[in-house]
């Protein structure tokens, strides 16, 4: 966007709030200390007129509003912490693989691209036994609860309008392999069926669903979510932090886009890579 386009953007951001009626340019030229000459000039169609910073910051204190807003650089109008308290909102998760809250996301971003780091392997790549394992003691939900949740989401990716990548670091499933962690006492048979299983079913959802491998030594990025341009999520413990701004979306799925962008382990190499790794089970 040049300036002139800026500048443009500007008069319709501010002929839109003269528009509902409660300034009008006296009271506007008032409240920002600005004469109505000035005023009548930026609210010229096509004028290409751009304010100094001195009676851009005025106009957006007068208004309240942030000068981002007027200039076009932000979508919400208010300030950051304004933008901040209105966009972001905490909501309890259950210590599920796959809750509700979660389903409903996913419904209401049918038909566009979903984008997942997830805390460990991914839910609709899990086997039975790797479930009833991880969900042993689980207080909130049975293994059987979680068996079917999972099948749930693997039956959502099945979806023909389904377009959905992940990112994990590599670590986890050399992690995985080695049975150490939360994965100990996990059978080393299981564990090669998990892989075999993961294998199988990223080449079958290829290219729909997508599953990209980073090293954790040169990326580190917390579980997060996000849900065409409808929302973003965090998953803190057992909380989301959900983002609906687009200023707050556009980061984290700029920060997945890094993920992608230099991955170890490309999609369409992961089926391989995985089998590799049945080999190294022990």
């Amino acid at each position: 966007m040049d300036k002139r386009d800026r500048a443009n953007l500007l008069t319709d951001r501010l002929r839109g709030v003269l528009a509902t009626g409660k300034w009008s340019l006296s009271a506007l030229g008032r409240a920002a200390g600005i004469d109505r000459t000035t005023i009548t000039q930026l609210l010229e169609p096509d004028a290409g007129r751009m304010p100094n910073s001195h009676v851009l910051a005025n106009l957006a204190e007068a208004l309240g509003v942030s000068t981002d807003w007027l200039l076009g650089l932000a979508e919400e109008p208010g300030g950051a912490a304004e933008i901040l308290d209105a966009s972001v909102h905490i909501t309890r998760a259950a210590r599920t693989p796959f809750d509700e809250t979660v389903m409903s996301w996913y419904r209401e971003a049918e038909g566009r691209k979903i984008r997942h780091v997830p805390a460990g392997l991914p839910d609709l790549l899990k086997t039975d036994a790797v479930l009833r394992h991880e969900w042993r003691l689980a207080p909130a939900k049975t293994p059987r609860q979680a068996i079917i949740d999972a099948r749930d989401k693997l039956n959502y990716a099945r979806l023909p309008e389904v377009d959905m990548e992940l990112a994990m670091p590599k670590h986890a499933l050399e992690v995985f392999c080695q049975g150490a962690g939360q994965w100990e006492g996990l059978s080393a048979e299981s564990r090669r069926e998990q892989l075999t299983h993961m294998a199988e079913l990223t080449e079958e959802l290829y290219p729909r669903l997508r599953l990209y491998l980073f090293d954790l030594r040169k990326a580190y990025c917390a579980p997060i979510g996000v849900y065409g341009g409808l929302r973003a999520v965090v998953y803190v413990g057992d909380i989301y932090l959900v983002f609906t701004s687009k200023e707050h979306i556009r980061a984290l799925s700029s920060r997945f886009d890094t993920l992608v962008r230099d991955a170890a382990v490309r999609a369409h190499d992961v089926p391989a890579r995985l089998r590799a790794m049945v080999e190294t089970v022990c």
